[in-house]
């Protein structure tokens, strides 16, 4: 499945019935991700890439970021010239219940522990 924007650049994401455990579990295990995750589902928004600062190279970031898609935790579209970045908390809670909240709250229960906030 793909979004078509209005610039008519399309980005490559798997259909709901094609998002499998192990590749969402794998997209979360890198902190970097799972911090982007994490900044997501706080702000209940959709981000650009640019309003995440992260602590890797912009190559580094579109990895990251692509990861994520390819795996099903987000979608991406273009917006003008900005690609916005989006939960897809509906189809996750959807095949795997409780998983994603489940995630962040350990991972919130982590920063705590760590002191790196979040």
């Amino acid at each position: 499945m793909t979004d078509t924007a209005t610039t008519g650049r399309a980005l490559p994401h798997p259909g709901r019935e094609q998002i499998r455990l192990e590749s969402v579990l794998h997209a979360l295990s890198d902190p970097i991700r799972l911090e982007i995750v994490r900044e997501l589902a706080a702000k209940e928004v959709e981000l650009s890439c640019s309003q995440f600062d992260l602590p890797v190279t912009k190559s580094t970031t579109t990895h990251h970021f692509r990861v994520l898609r390819e795996s099903g935790v987000i979608r991406q579209v273009y917006r003008g010239t900005a690609k916005m970045n989006g939960l897809r908390r509906d189809d996750l809670e959807g095949l795997f219940p409780g998983l994603l909240d489940s995630l962040l709250a350990a991972a919130d229960r982590q920063a705590g522990r760590l002191g790196e906030g979040g």
